[in-house]
């Protein structure tokens, strides 16, 4: 907390300085009108957005300090959290911590902590349920990494009724002494309560309509009467039904919570979840990136300034407006996108391109969750994205051997549209390839697709620039005569993007790494991470006393915890509907081609013999054949 005081302090100070040489900066550029001026107006202008940013989160975060330390509990009070809301169903309760939760200690950790806490190793279902309460729960991150991992070890049903319990028995001592156990009990349980809705109604609530009345009835009937709380947990499941139907706006908002009485009730979580990654950076956890990989982000921002500018009259003005939410719902009439054929991704620059195909990738990663990407071995998800929707169907058995969740889970699958979506692109990629009708145009569309992956993983869409790249090195695609005219400098691309896929499958949390990461967005390639996620889950989950293995849980937490991070800093591209309709109409044509088939109508696919060697090849084979009959 102290450190936190002089954090604030400090940063205070700057911003109030860096504002006061503003001021005189604006004074001197009214006199002068000097283009340097102007320019370092500009810089400044951004770097006191991002320092009154920071000020002001760190003042949230000293508000929330003052929460934790108010609601929560010290580890011999957590047998209590237990005791009260025990029912006649529960075993029996247990007299001591050690049977519910392991710690471990360091000397390491006792040096760098003052009051020698203990670090969480494994606990019971029910232990970790209780740890929730404890007083640093919240500025550990654990709450946040619980709700994102307990599926591995109760069910949404068990994880609601602990906490329904807990606020039934302590509901009428919650309006006492704040400084009693049983208050500290209920208001955090309100608290844990508010962070779950928030942070996971569209994969718990949204998806399990039985859970989400049980707890609609509980807080209409039982907490509304007698607390506040009770409507502002009403309020908040009727605002997260409304974004998760589509009547909100859609994407992220960096600005929602701006009247006072909506921050108390609505930041709290994303401060956690801020504040714990913030904890993490800090602890030298994430800094090996720019010892990893020599990023070349130059040429990323120049370009696309210019081409938001200078919008281009081209053949895409005739392409209608889409009218579509979703990445995969697209008009059923391609007509227009088929006459035009690859010729206007010719047309278009490489960044304008690259900014689009951005936009789209970028809506559908916005709608994806943190969850998804966990048990996807569940769901059919192998090392190799092939035909995903068939290893489904055809290994039912074999996939429920691999669930990792309790049976009675429910667990949403929009990870498999991601990866579907992925390889949409990949295919759409190989198609416009093999279907020029000439050598130059597929030269030419080659190096524009090597061209646009580069620009998309300098700008950090990694997710993209992988789609391309899979698409590249369609076996059909690799086989073209077309490569082997590519200008050198082009066909090095091919080698600098497989090693950037060397370097994302190198470690699960290379993207989080840098200074880049805190102010450039970022989207990751879905399988890569995925395929991370996996590794992580390889092995038991649980200790030879039956205890579930909270380090092993923490570490999944904090690799599926990028997904919420990358999204909070979107893509601010101006969108090009026009040519986004063309992109949308132009990968679903091709979606589910076969590659091979449109590869064999078109001979500028096949190794061209000249007409004189091949005629001279025929005289030579049919002398030979005659000599052997004389």
């Amino acid at each position: 907390k102290q450190e936190l005081e002089q954090l604030l302090m400090m940063e205070t100070k700057n911003y109030r300085k860096t504002i006061k040489f503003y001021q005189k900066l604006l004074q001197k550029e009214r006199r002068s009108k000097g283009p340097e001026t102007k320019s370092m107006l500009l810089k400044l202008r951004g770097q006191l957005q991002e320092m009154k940013s920071k000020v002001q989160f760190l003042e949230l975060v000293k508000k929330y300090i003052m929460y934790a330390e108010q609601w929560g509990v010290e580890s011999p009070v957590l047998l209590t959290v237990i005791h009260n809301g025990r029912t006649d169903t529960m075993d029996v309760a247990p007299t001591d911590e050690s049977s519910l939760l392991l710690y471990y200690n360091t000397e390491k950790y006792q040096c760098n902590h003052q009051n020698g806490a203990r670090i969480l190793q494994a606990g019971t279902p029910l232990g970790l349920m209780a740890y929730l309460y404890s007083r640093n729960a919240f500025l550990e991150g654990y709450v946040q990494q619980f709700l994102y991992t307990f599926r591995y070890f109760c069910t949404q049903e068990e994880f609601l009724q602990f906490l329904l319990d807990r606020i039934s028995s302590t509901l009428s001592s919650a309006s006492l002494d704040p400084s009693t156990s049983l208050s500290k009990i209920c208001n955090r349980s309100f608290y844990i309560l508010q962070a779950w809705i928030e942070d996971c109604y569209s994969v718990d609530f949204a998806t399990n309509t039985d859970l989400l009345c049980t707890l609609k009835e509980f807080i209409s009937s039982k907490v509304a009467p007698l607390n506040g709380y009770g409507e502002r947990l009403l309020s908040l499941l009727e605002e997260a039904s409304a974004r998760k139907s589509g009547s909100a706006l859609q994407g992220y908002s960096m600005d929602k919570c701006e009247e006072e009485g909506e921050e108390e009730r609505k930041t709290l979580h994303s401060l956690c979840k801020k504040l714990s990654e913030d904890v993490s950076r800090k602890a030298g956890l994430f800094f090996r990136l720019q010892y990893n990989f020599n990023w070349k982000l130059s040429k990323g921002v120049g370009p696309i300034a210019q081409y938001q500018r200078e919008r281009l009259c081209t053949i895409s003005s005739v392409l209608p407006k889409p009218c579509y939410n979703n990445f995969t719902e697209f008009p059923v009439s391609f007509a227009k996108a088929d006459e035009v054929g690859p010729y206007l991704l010719i047309e278009y620059s490489v960044q304008q391109l690259c900014c689009q195909l951005t936009l789209l990738q970028q809506e559908v990663f916005h709608k994806c969750h943190p969850v998804h990407f966990l048990n996807s071995r569940a769901l059919g998800v192998k090392d190799k994205c092939v035909a995903v929707q068939k290893a489904v169907s055809t290994e039912t058995v074999s996939l429920k051997a691999c669930n990792l969740f309790l049976s009675k889970c429910v667990q949403d699958q929009y990870l498999l549209q991601l990866l579907r979506n992925a390889d949409s692109i990949s295919t759409w990629v190989a198609a416009e390839i093999v279907t020029c009708h000439t050598s130059k145009l597929q030269v030419s569309l080659l190096s524009k697709f090597l061209l646009i992956a580069k620009g998309c993983y300098e700008q950090r869409n990694f997710a993209t620039a992988m789609q391309i790249l899979a698409g590249l090195e369609n076996l059909i695609v690799r086989q073209l005569p077309a490569w082997k005219i590519l200008p050198a400098k082009v066909a090095e691309i091919m080698e600098e993007l497989k090693a950037v896929e060397v370097f994302l499958k190198s470690d699960s949390l290379c993207l989080m790494e840098g200074e880049r990461f805190k102010t450039l967005p970022t989207i990751p390639s879905a399988h890569v991470l995925a395929m991370h996620v996996q590794q992580l889950e390889t092995g038991g989950f649980t200790m030879t006393n039956g205890a579930h293995k909270w380090t092993k849980l923490r570490n999944i937490a904090k690799v599926v915890s990028q997904v919420h991070a990358f999204q909070e800093n979107p893509y601010t591209y101006t969108p090009d509907f026009k040519l986004q309709s063309y992109l949308r109409q132009r990968i679903t044509c091709f979606k589910d081609a076969d590659i091979s088939s449109l590869a064999a109508d078109n001979s500028a696919n096949f190794h061209q013999i000249p007409a004189e060697k091949h005629s001279r090849k025929i005289q030579d084979t049919l002398r030979r054949m005659k000599a052997t009959f004389q």
